[in-house]
């Protein structure tokens, strides 16, 4: 199990947001190229929206449903989803810096190509949840439910997994070296042997992984 210490080190830095946020209407339509900055965003939806290159810049989203939307290259900085609903919303390539993402819904959520910089996922549902080819650096999942989530061939550095359902996650193609799934649940996982070196485990789910590669533990 991580130390306090070795948390501090991934720990990712927090969104940079000014006191005393005005509230904003939600948009009723989002065009390509739009930036909204400073308010918080709450209680609503923002629905059925397709748009390129969208920026968020000191945002909080506040109980706000996302839905059957395609942001692509959307850019976020130093914003907040607090139970939010991000359920199957395509934000692939995004560019986030500095966001955290509380007691969200982000089952199917499409990061694919995302570049993530110091992002927090606390005690998020994110089953489905989609981050094929992502850039992630200071990025955590704390408490969360990432059951069969996909990491194919991203790109870890300093990313903490911490008491989270990762069973059935797809890790293939990334390197584990430094990741410590030591205090994270699962019975398989797709990985490949290469990308295990330096990854932490616990002495309980060595078996899991003797059994994924075919080899048999005696007593």
């Amino acid at each position: 199990m991580a130390s306090r210490s070795d948390e501090s080190k991934t720990a990712p830095e927090a969104p940079k947001l000014p006191p005393d946020l005005p509230s904003l209407p939600l948009p009723a339509h989002i065009p390509s190229e739009e930036t909204y900055r400073r308010g918080i965003l709450s209680d609503g939806s923002i629905e059925d929206q397709s748009a390129r290159r969208v920026a968020f810049d000191e945002i909080v989203f506040r109980g706000v449903a996302f839905a059957r939307n395609a942001f692509e290259h959307l850019e976020l900085t130093d914003v907040v989803f607090d139970k939010c609903d991000l359920s199957n919303a395509d934000f692939s390539r995004v560019n986030v810096h500095r966001a955290v993402f509380r007691d969200c819904k982000i089952m199917g959520l499409d990061l694919s190509e995302a570049t993530l910089r110091n992002v927090l996922f606390e005690r998020c549902a994110g089953d489905y949840a989609n981050f094929r080819f992502a850039d992630m650096k200071r990025v955590a999942f704390e408490d969360c439910a990432i059951r069969e989530s996909d990491f194919y061939d991203a790109q870890f550095d300093k990313v903490a997994f911490r008491r989270s359902d990762l069973d059935r996650a797809q890790l293939s193609g990334t390197k584990l070296a430094g990741v410590d799934l030591s205090d994270c649940e699962f019975v398989q996982l797709g990985v490949e042997a290469d990308n295990l070196r330096g990854c932490i485990i616990s002495a309980g789910q060595a078996a899991v992984f003797a059994n994924l590669f075919g080899l048999i533990i005696k007593d």
